[in-house]
């Protein structure tokens, strides 16, 4: 009876294992390079993703041109369900800033929106501004000079926005190869003032290592729970989040995308996973097929009106 149970204990997973190698790969493009907040969340849930369906699920990186070589990829590929693309506001925002890229990001189909971050604005922490008010007053004739990772980021566009028009001051935008390298300016005293998505630098806020003075949302995150919202700083209705968010092909049947939002929204409400995202700078969103092509038009929108009127364009 041993030798029986055993014998089909092995058959069991010999099959299992059969049917798992009968099924193409789940392929995850992301248009960044590894260890940036798409990559880590592509990782993160396309490992629940696997787990669940014991199907393989491969991330590939394809970075280059602002993810637009990764977008394209996508776009191009048969809408079968077995490639999806990973991306952030860098596709909404890529619609409006660059001239010739080929393609048009909106024919992608949204699947589901899984997290966000908001932008924060933070100086140095010897900097003895009271609020942010004060610290553009401080600034010879009201030239505030700002850095961020990139041109053409969410960062740069949301802070070379506020600035110019909401604030009517004078920015002087100052790109960086990355993230850390804007961060260690500040830290250094080489920038006054860095704008950054909160995953960014969520530990060095947290800490006191810099001063957050206005952060992007709604409302005020827990993870740096001292830093107003821009409406208490009293720039009511202000917000800027970047986001990562997983999108299909054109072409691909509801059916399929309906399948991966319901799995999709299912790993994203797991309190471990959760609890993840929270520690990488995100919070979770959750919602059906059409909360996503709500969201998604929304962004559309937003960033063509702001990178309109500042008027950059990218080649």
């Amino acid at each position: 009876m041993k030798f029986k149970l055993g014998a089909l204990v092995a058959l069991s997973v010999v099959m299992a294992s059969a049917a798992q190698a009968q099924q193409p790969n789940l392929n995850l493009i992301v248009g960044f390079a590894p260890g940036g907040s798409a990559d880590s969340i592509a990782r993160i849930v396309g490992a629940r993703m696997q787990e669940k369906s014991g199907r393989n699920v491969v991330v590939e990186n394809r970075p280059g041109a602002g993810a637009n070589i990764a977008t394209k990829a996508v776009i191009q590929a048969a809408p079968d369900g077995n490639m999806l693309l990973v991306t952030t506001a860098a596709l909404p925002i890529n619609e409006t800033l660059y001239r010739n890229k080929g393609f048009a990001g909106t024919v992608l189909k949204p699947i589901a929106v899984v997290a966000t971050t908001p932008e924060v604005f933070a100086i140095g922490k010897n900097d003895t501004s009271k609020d942010l008010a004060e610290f553009v007053a401080k600034q010879p004739g009201r030239e505030v000079i700002f850095a961020t990772a990139g041109i053409g980021t969410g960062s740069h566009i949301a802070g070379e926005y506020f600035f110019k028009f909401i604030l009517k001051a004078n920015p002087k935008h100052v790109p960086f190869r990355g993230g850390p390298d804007a961060t260690n300016a500040l830290l250094g005293g080489h920038v006054p003032m860095v704008v950054s998505s909160l995953s960014g630098f969520a530990a060095q806020v947290a800490n006191g290592d810099i001063r957050g003075l206005a952060i992007a949302s709604e409302q005020r995150n827990a993870v740096v729970k001292n830093v107003p919202t821009f409406t208490e700083a009293g720039y009511p209705g202000f917000t800027s989040l970047s986001w990562v968010g997983f999108f299909a092909p054109p072409g691909t049947p509801d059916a399929i995308i309906t399948a991966y939002n319901k799995q999709i929204d299912d790993i994203v409400r797991e309190p471990a996973i959760t609890e993840k995202l929270r520690a990488i700078g995100f919070d979770p969103m959750y919602g059906d097929v059409k909360n996503s092509e709500a969201f998604m038009t929304k962004e559309y929108s937003e960033w063509k009106k702001r990178v309109e009127a500042i008027d950059i364009k990218v080649d």
